[in-house]
């Protein structure tokens, strides 16, 4: 598994708190983010991947 940077990081907590996401759903939002920066060609997930990420939890949540 790969770390995302400090701002990604950042929103990642922030999420945890807001959306009350277990370890599970830490990691899960984690291998998404890094799997939408492996397609970005990025070297690891940023913020703009952790919310992508985010945002695909949410409407999977929300069904």
């Amino acid at each position: 598994m790969c770390a995302p940077d400090a701002a990604g990081e950042k929103l990642l907590r922030q999420a945890i708190g807001g959306l009350k996401l277990s370890a599970r759903g830490y990691h899960r939002v984690l291998r998404v983010a890094r799997t939408l920066a492996d397609l970005a060609g990025a070297g690891r997930p940023g913020p703009a991947h952790i919310a992508e990420a985010i945002q695909y939890r949410r409407s999977l949540d929300s069904r």
